[in-house]
């Protein structure tokens, strides 16, 4: 009876505004409780609307169509939004031709690039003008954007798996609408499979490079990987991706500076592109018969992570004092300072917690009670020089890292004579 008194005592305000995306400014002025109405659920409201003023008695048909479209790119929300942006900005040409007009001399009318802020009178514009064929559209690329979210396999799709996970892996996604465009348009470009992957590969390089130097910057991405869909739009084959690879390498860090960053304290650069780099080298030995799942989670956590051989811990345990610098505290904590995070000095452990600030000896001899090696004699050939070192120090991190860069820069290089790999 409560609850029927609050009914009985609510008040519902009917407020008219001119578009969907005044009515979303107006939501979100008038909204402070309730779950916000996101921007997809305008564009979906809007579509509905006007299907069913076309074509009345299909609105069922085309929620079903609309729930299709959703189901391919999944439950988050910023993955659908990502994915509006990006379908828009892959197609921006094509979507504004209709929009032009003589005493107009805008290229685009409907906006130069989607963004959050005007992504809703952006689609307003295009369902006012053809909702029934973007609609079709979308559905369409939303069923290849889910390749880059692994909800879309398929034989058909195999070469491109692994290369698209990397992508994933290495924070790729503002490539997404390049990978987009090329998927939609694959006949028109003809472009292969096998091409595509070499593509997602060059893509895995440039972010790896990219991530960790930062150039290009941010900001510039969306903007880079538009510019690239302008290049490639009247190519087709090998030169698809021989252009891609080209525009990469123009605004690429050099390799001098991804070297100079890798013979850095990379962990502390960017911990993701550190693990992501480990991982790579780690797997590059990997047969069938002895490939481990680095990758693989538990409890939302990754089982396998970066564990430091040198501790970094603040306390140095003294076995680390007396390998390190001879007992000498105060040099082994400026010792860590400058080589803890070296990528000498990491290495990826599925026992990171079980070895800790152990000392040296005992984290590469560590077995569990099966007798099994969970130190650094595991069997990963980038703990190799680890589990036959009789001690480790400065030298040796030095070393290491010399080496280990070399295999990263020649792994990730993205010169017009190799592909990355």
């Amino acid at each position: 009876m409560a609850f029927l008194d609050k009914v009985s005592q609510a008040c519902l305000v009917k407020i008219e505004v001119a578009s969907h995306a005044d009515a979303y400014i107006l939501f979100e002025s008038l909204n402070n409780r309730g779950m916000p109405l996101t921007a997809i659920d305008l564009i979906k409201n809007k579509l509905l609307a006007r299907l069913e003023t076309t074509e009345p008695g299909k609105v069922d048909h085309y929620f079903d169509v609309w729930n299709t479209l959703l189901g391919y790119l999944g439950d988050d929300y910023s993955i659908q939004e990502r994915f509006f942006r990006h379908y828009y900005n892959a197609f921006k040409d094509s979507l504004n031709i209709p929009f032009r007009k003589d005493d107009d001399k805008r290229k685009d009318p409907l906006g130069p690039v989607a963004t959050r802020s005007n992504l809703i009178q952006i689609y307003e514009k295009l369902i006012n003008q053809d909702a029934k064929g973007h609609l079709r559209d979308i559905r369409a690329a939303g069923q290849l954007y889910a390749l880059m979210l692994a909800r879309n396999t398929g034989e058909v799709w195999a070469p491109l798996a692994n290369p698209l996970k990397d992508l994933d892996r290495i924070q790729g996604a503002p490539s997404y609408l390049l990978m987009l465009y090329l998927l939609v348009r694959q006949a028109p470009l003809a472009i292969n499979v096998t091409q595509l992957g070499k593509i997602a590969k060059l893509l895995v390089c440039f972010f790896v490079r990219r991530n960790l130097t930062d150039m290009p910057p941010t900001r510039d991405l969306t903007r880079l990987f538009m510019a690239i869909i302008d290049k490639v739009a009247s190519l087709s084959g090998d030169s698809v991706v021989a252009s891609v690879r080209d525009e990469l390498l123009t605004v690429s860090a050099s390799d001098a500076s991804f070297r100079s960053k890798l013979e850095g304290s990379i962990y502390e650069e960017n911990a993701g592109v550190t693990r992501f780099v480990l991982c790579a080298l780690a797997e590059q030995s990997m047969t069938k018969e002895t490939w481990v799942d680095l990758w693989k989670f538990e409890n939302k956590q990754f089982i396998w992570t970066i564990e430091h051989i040198f501790p970094q811990g603040e306390n140095i345990p003294a076995a680390w004092v007396t390998m390190i610098a001879a007992g000498d505290a105060k040099k082994a904590t400026e010792l860590q300072q400058t080589h803890v995070h070296k990528l000498g000095n990491l290495t990826i452990s599925g026992f990171n917690s079980a070895l800790g600030n152990k000392s040296f000896e005992e984290k590469r001899d560590r077995t569990d009670r099966q007798g099994l090696a969970v130190g650094y004699k595991n069997g990963l050939k980038l703990n190799a020089e680890l589990a036959v070192a009789k001690a480790w120090g400065t030298t040796q991190i030095d070393a290491r890292t010399t080496t280990l860069v070399d295999q990263v820069v020649s792994l990730f290089t993205m010169t017009t004579n190799q592909t990355c790999t």
